[in-house]
C-alpha cells in the first residue's frame, strides 16, 4: 500500500501543482475541549491545498522562481513534518482510548479529554479495525467501571448526609454515570458494533455498565437499606404531615434511574406498597381503637386518603404502579371495617340524601371486594325505611308520596351511583395524524355504564318486604293516591308529566302481594269519579286501566263495562226524554238524570234501606221504571240514592245561592222549607237513613267549612240529641257553592265495608281453590296442600298460613275432604 507522499510526487515537466505558498504552513487550530456533542466523522482539507487556495495564490502575485519551474515539486502535508511508522501510529491511537476510557469513568475527574471527540472516535475505530486491539479496550473498560462503580459504592457509603437527604447525592451519582456511560458508548462505537458484535458471550458496553453499576452499587446491602430508608422516611413525613415534601423532587429521579437499572419494580414499587399497607393499617387500628370518629366522618377519612395516595403516586411513581398503591391503602384503611361503614355511614348517608358520597361509597367498595357487604346493607336500610312508612299510621294520608320519594331516591342511586363501568369497545376510524391548533384530537369514548345488579335486585325484594309489614293497607293506599291523583286532574301539567306521574305510583303496585284489595278499592273508587264526574279525562282513565290489564292483572279488564254502561245510560236518557214530550208532560223530568248500571260491572251492593225521597221525586222515579220497563221487560231497577247529586237555589240574607250537594244533602236541606229548626230525631224519622249515614251527612252541612245549617249545641261531632236551624247567614263569594265532597270520599266505614267484602271473597277463593286441587289430586299431605293452594291464588293474593289451615279444617267440617285414618296429616278428597 502506497503513502501519500510517493502518491503525490509528480514528474519535472509536470505543472499541476504551484509551489507551495509561505504561508500555506499556518492551520487553523481546533478546540481540542470537550464537546455536548457525540463526534461525528467529518473529511477535512488543508486550506491550502485545495484548487482554490492555489488560485488564490496566483491571483494575490506571487511568481514562482525561474531555476524551480524544472525541478520536482513536492506537497508538504501540514502536521505531518516526519512521515510516522504504522506501529507507533497503532501504538498511540489505543493509547489515547485507553487515557480517554479511565478520565471518562473516574469520578471526581474535572480535567479535558486528551482530543476532540473526533479524533477519540478514530483513534477507536484504527485501534480496533487496524490494529486488532479490540479486546484489550474491552478488557480496560472493564477494569475501568469495576474501579469506577467501586468509588461510587464507598462514597455513598460514607456519605454524611441520611434519610431523606442522601437521596440527593445518590440520584447526582447515578446520573452522572449514565451521561458517563453514554458518551463511553458513542466513543467507543465501533469497539460496540464491530469487536463485541461479534462476540455472542460478550455483552454491550451500556448493558456491561449498568449491570456492574446495579450488582455493586444498587444492590450493595448498605446502599439498598439507605435507599429503603430514605423512601420510608418521606413517605412517613408526608402522611404525617399531610403536604408535600421538600425533597418531593428527588422521588421521580430515583424512580427514573431504578427503572433504567431494571429494579424499579422490586426495589421502590414493591418497598412503597408495603410501606403503605403498614402505615395505613396501623393508622385505620388506632382510629378504631379511640373510638371518637363516626362511621361517615372515617369513610370521608379515608375518601381523603385515598386522593391524597393517588395524587402522590401518579406524581412520583410510574403510571402502573398508581392504581396499586391506592388499592393498598383503601383495602388496609377498611380492612375489618367494612360492615360497620356499610352499616352506620351508608344509614346516615342515605338519610341525608347524599348521592355524591354514596357514589363515592360505592367505588371504594368495589376496589376492596366488598360490593357484596355493601349490598346487603343497602338492602336492609330500604327495607326498614319502608316498612317504617308502610306501618306509620298516623300519617296513612302521606304514606305513598313519602314511598313515591324514597322511591326515586333509592332508583336514581341504583341507575347512576351504583354503577359499573364498561371499558367502550367501539373503535374509530383511523385518523389522519396531522396537527392542527384549530382542531382538538377527538375525546376518548366514555365507559359504558349499566347497574349493579345485586342493588337492583335488593331494591326490589326491599320494597316487596317492607310492604309486608302491614297486610292490606299499602295496596289500599296506592289505590286512593292514584283516585287523589285522578280526580285533581293535570293542574297545568303537560300530558307527558301527568302520565309519567300515573306511572310511578303505578310502580309501586307489583310490591304488594294483596292485588285484590287494590282492585277492590281502585275500582270503587273509579265508579265514584265516573258517577259524579270528577275524573279528570276518559282517556287517561282508560290509559291505567289498559296498563293495569295488560302488565298486573287481567282482570281490570272489566272495569271497560263501566264506560259502556255510562254511554247507554246517556242514550237512555235521552229516549226518555223524548217520551215524556210525546207524553206532553215534560215537567221536572228535564231536571233528571238516571244512569243505569248492571251490577256486575259495579262494585256496588245493593242497598237494603234507602233513603225517603220527597213525593215529587219519587214520582219522576217512578215514571222512569214505567218507560225502563216498557223498552227492557224482564229486567229489574233498584235505586241507589247514595251516589245521586242534586242542585238547590237557596236564598240567604246575602242573596241567592246555588248549592250542589249530595241527594242526601238535598233531601235534608228540602225539610227546612218547612220549618227552620228541626231535631236530629225528626231528620231521621223523615229521612229513614241510618245513624252513621245521617251524623256524616249532618255533620258537613253543620260542622264543616261551608255551614249552611246550625247545630245546637255547637261541637264537631253530630249526636242524637242535636238540634238544627237553618242558616240564614250563610255567605260566600261564590255564587254556586260545592258542598258534596263527602260522596267522592272514602269514609271509615266503607274501607271498612270493602276489607269485610275482601276477606269474604278470600275465603270463598280459598275454599274454590283447595276443592279444585283436592280433585285433581284426590289426597295430598297438608304441606302438599298449603303449597298448592297457595300457587293457585297468587295472582289475587298471598294467603297466610293460619287461614288456609282454617279453611281446611272448615272443609273437613263440611265433608269435601277427610283426613286419612293412618295419617292424620293426609287428606282424602271426598267425591
Amino acid at each position: 500500500m502506497q503513502d501519500v507522499f510517493t502518491l503525490l510526487t509528480l514528474p519535472q515537466t509536470s505543472k499541476a501543482f504551484s509551489a507551495l505558498p509561505a504561508q500555506a504552513g499556518k492551520t487553523s487550530t481546533r478546540d481540542s475541549s470537550r464537546s455536548a456533542s457525540p463526534p461525528r466523522k467529518i473529511a477535512r482539507l488543508d486550506a491550502a491545498s485545495d484548487a482554490a487556495s492555489a488560485t488564490s495564490s496566483r491571483v494575490a502575485g506571487v511568481v514562482e522562481p525561474a531555476a524551480d519551474r524544472r525541478a520536482p515539486i513536492v506537497l508538504r502535508v501540514v502536521g505531518h513534518p516526519v512521515k510516522p511508522t504504522p506501529d507507533a501510529v497503532k501504538e498511540a491511537d489505543y493509547t489515547l482510548v485507553r487515557r480517554t476510557i479511565r478520565m471518562l469513568v473516574t469520578p471526581g475527574e474535572t480535567g479535558t479529554l486528551p482530543a476532540t471527540y473526533d479524533r477519540i472516535y478514530r483513534a477507536c475505530r484504527a485501534a480496533v479495525t487496524e490494529a486488532g486491539k479490540g479486546e484489550g479496550l474491552y478488557d480496560a473498560v472493564k477494569m475501568e467501571l469495576e474501579r469506577c462503580v467501586g468509588t461510587i459504592e464507598r462514597t455513598l457509603a460514607n456519605e454524611s448526609r441520611k434519610s431523606v437527604e442522601w437521596l440527593v447525592p445518590f440520584t447526582e451519582a447515578c446520573a452522572w454515570f449514565d451521561k458517563q456511560v453514554g458518551l463511553l458508548q458513542s466513543l467507543l462505537a465501533y469497539l460496540d458494533t464491530l469487536y463485541v458484535a461479534e462476540q455472542p458471550t460478550l455483552p454491550r458496553i451500556k448493558q456491561l455498565a449498568y449491570t456492574m453499576f446495579s450488582d455493586s452499587v444498587i444492590k450493595s446491602a448498605r446502599i439498598t437499606q439507605a435507599i429503603i430508608s430514605g423512601i420510608a422516611d418521606w413517605l412517613e413525613w408526608e402522611r404525617t404531615n399531610r403536604a408535600s415534601h421538600p425533597l418531593r423532587s428527588c422521588i421521580p429521579r430515583l424512580v427514573h434511574h431504578l427503572r433504567a437499572h431494571g429494579l424499579y419494580a422490586d426495589l421502590i414499587e414493591s418497598t412503597y406498597i408495603t410501606l403503605t399497607h403498614t402505615f395505613y393499617t396501623k393508622e385505620s387500628d388506632a382510629l378504631a381503637s379511640a373510638g371518637t370518629m363516626s362511621a361517615k366522618d372515617f369513610l370521608a377519612h379515608v375518601q381523603t386518603r385515598s386522593k391524597e395516595e393517588l395524587e402522590r403516586a401518579q406524581e412520583v411513581l410510574l403510571p402502573e404502579s398508581v392504581v396499586g398503591v391506592q388499592d393498598t391503602a383503601d383495602n388496609a384503611l377498611l380492612a375489618g371495617r367494612l360492615q360497620w361503614l356499610a352499616k352506620d355511614a351508608l344509614e346516615s348517608l342515605m338519610a341525608a340524601r347524599n348521592d355524591a358520597q354514596l357514589k363515592k361509597m360505592y367505588k371504594l367498595f368495589a376496589k376492596v371486594g366488598g360490593l357484596n357487604v355493601l349490598s346487603a346493607a343497602f338492602k336492609l336500610y330500604i327495607q326498614k325505611t319502608v316498612k317504617a312508612i308502610v306501618t306509620d299510621e298516623e300519617h296513612d294520608d302521606e304514606m305513598v308520596p313519602r314511598l313515591l320519594d324514597f322511591k326515586a331516591f333509592a332508583d336514581k342511586l341504583v341507575s347512576q351511583a351504583f354503577v359499573d363501568e364498561t371499558p367502550s369497545t367501539t373503535a374509530s376510524p383511523a385518523q389522519p395524524q396531522v396537527s392542527s391548533s384549530k382542531t382538538p384530537a377527538p375525546a376518548a369514548p366514555a365507559p359504558a355504564t349499566h347497574p349493579n345488579r345485586d342493588f337492583q335486585y335488593g331494591l326490589r325484594d326491599a320494597f316487596h318486604a317492607g310492604f309486608k309489614a302491614r297486610r292490606n293497607k299499602p295496596a289500599e293506599m296506592i289505590a286512593k293516591h292514584l283516585d287523589k291523583a285522578m280526580r285533581r286532574g293535570q293542574k297545568g301539567k303537560r300530558d307527558e308529566d301527568f302520565a309519567a306521574e300515573l306511572d310511578e305510583a303505578l310502580a309501586l303496585y307489583p310490591f304488594t302481594d294483596d292485588n285484590d284489595v287494590f282492585r277492590a278499592f281502585y275500582q270503587r273508587a273509579l265508579a265514584k269519579r265516573l258517577l259524579l264526574g270528577r275524573s279528570a279525562s276518559d282517556d287517561f282513565e282508560r290509559a291505567v286501566l289498559k296498563k293495569l290489564k295488560e302488565e298486573y292483572d287481567p282482570e281490570f279488564g272489566t272495569s271497560d263495562n263501566m264506560f259502556t254502561d255510562l254511554a247507554l245510560s246517556r242514550d237512555l236518557m235521552q229516549d226518555f226524554l223524548e217520551y215524556r214530550r210525546r207524553k206532553g208532560d215534560v215537567g221536572t223530568a228535564q231536571k233528571l238524570t238516571v244512569m243505569v248500571l248492571q251490577r256486575s260491572n259495579w262494585p256496588f251492593t245493593a242497598r237494603k234501606n234507602d233513603i225517603d225521597l220527597p213525593s215529587w221525586m219519587q214520582e219522576d222515579l217512578v215514571d222512569y221504571t214505567e218507560f225502563y220497563k216498557k223498552k227492557h221487560q224482564g229486567r229489574k231497577l233498584d235505586w241507589d240514592h247514595a251516589l245521586g247529586t242534586a242542585t238547590l237555589k237557596a236564598r240567604f240574607s246575602a242573596g241567592e245561592k246555588e248549592l250542589s250537594v249530595s241527594l242526601y244533602q238535598a233531601v235534608i236541606l228540602l225539610l227546612f222549607n218547612d220549618e227552620t229548626t228541626i231535631s236530629y230525631a225528626d231528620i231521621k224519622e223523615q229521612t229513614r237513613l241510618d245513624d252513621a249515614e245521617l251524623q256524616r251527612t249532618l255533620q258537613s252541612l253543620a260542622c264543616g267549612k261551608k255551614r249552611v245549617l246550625r247545630k245546637q249545641p255547637p261541637g264537631k261531632d253530630v249526636n242524637p240529641t242535636d238540634v238544627f236551624h237553618f242558616n240564614a247567614d250563610f255567605t260566600d263569594p261564590r255564587y254556586q257553592v260545592h258542598i258534596n265532597s263527602i260522596q267522592s270520599k272514602e269514609t271509615p266505614e266503607e274501607s271498612k265495608r270493602t276489607q269485610n267484602s275482601i276477606e269474604a271473597d278470600r275465603k270463598h277463593a280459598l275454599d274454590a281453590a283447595i276443592v279444585r286441587v283436592m280433585k285433581a289430586k284426590k289426597e295430598l299431605s297438608y304441606e302438599q296442600l298449603k303449597t298448592a293452594t297457595i300457587e293457585a291464588v297468587k295472582k289475587h293474593f298471598v294467603p297466610e298460613v293460619g287461614m288456609i289451615k282454617q279453611r281446611i279444617q272448615g272443609l273437613v267440617e263440611q265433608e269435601y275432604l277427610r283426613r286419612d285414618e293412618d295419617d292424620m296429616n293426609k287428606y282424602i278428597y271426598v267425591a
